[in-house]
């Protein structure tokens, strides 16, 4: 494996993520039926897009599965879902024909975003897969020239420490055995539910995570940890348990600053309905 060609990496996780669908592992399961009631507060629980997201044009990215694009669809966003898996990009044409919605479906990579025209989206929403690329810096550069001026750009991160500690406790408790300053892959990982066994993950530190998005053109409004220690005491090594140690997640929300990037040269438009 070449780990300095996005390309392999590409590939690499990209096999992984359709073995994943194959296998009905978490993160490939599509949205329930109960959370179609009401299925903006499923996914804002913060209350981060102001109740409505009626008529918005709306990104999900690096999002496939049937979950976030269908649910962001049937509270009345014009939804683009854009994803590396083919696989998981099949469950959101399958949700979508099932529930009858209109969803844009897009195979690509999060980091080369050049069949979206600039200045397309309102609201951009990442969910947890910046850890599947080595640099986060393109990533922001797309998201920035896609959103209008304005937009809001919502993301979650592997928290870097996460990253860095073992998956379960040693007689000491979770151990930190990665070094923060690193390059390249991971090591490979088992018995791990902060972490997908079988991809390419990369630790990002908190100068890349913050402060590369502010230099793509974005202004920080909100941050939170979200909490998965569980309500009553869990046991040692579970994720709940982990989770209370060490934050597995951070999301923020963001604003795009500066002038529309509308008016640059359009891009050639490649989807698949």
């Amino acid at each position: 494996m070449n780990y300095d060609s996005p390309v392999s990496i590409h590939d690499h996780n990209r096999r992984a993520w359709d073995s994943f669908v194959a296998k009905n592992q978490r993160h490939t399961r599509p949205a329930k039926d109960d959370e179609f009631n009401n299925p903006l507060p499923v996914l804002d629980i913060r209350g981060w897009l102001g109740g409505s997201v009626v008529g918005k044009r709306l990104l999900c990215l690096a999002a496939g599965g049937g979950r976030q694009s269908a649910l962001y669809a049937a509270a009345g966003a014009l939804v683009t879902v854009v994803d590396l898996s083919p696989a998981m990009l099949a469950l959101d044409r399958e949700v979508a024909r099932e529930r009858g919605l209109e969803i844009r479906v897009i195979e690509a990579s999060m980091d080369d975003l050049s069949v979206l025209d600039s200045g397309s989206f309102d609201i951009v929403i990442h969910p947890v897969s910046t850890c599947y690329i080595p640099d986060i810096r393109p990533v922001y550069r797309e998201v920035a020239r896609v959103t209008t001026a304005g937009g809001m750009y919502i993301s979650q991160h592997k928290q870097p420490v996460s990253m860095q500690t073992e998956p379960t406790p040693g007689a000491r408790g979770y151990e930190i055995t990665e070094p923060y300053f690193r390059t390249g892959p991971l090591p490979a990982v088992t018995g791990s539910m902060h972490r997908e066994p079988g991809t390419m993950e990369f630790l990002h530190r908190w100068d890349e995570l913050i402060g590369e998005m502010l230099l793509a053109g974005f202004v920080l409004e909100a941050l939170s940890e979200p909490y998965h220690g569980g309500d009553t005491a869990p046991a040692s090594g579970t994720f709940a348990h982990r989770s209370r140690y060490v934050p597995p997640y951070v999301r923020m929300k963001a604003r795009r600053t500066g002038a529309s990037s509308a008016n640059d040269p359009p891009r050639k438009k490649m989807w698949m309905p």
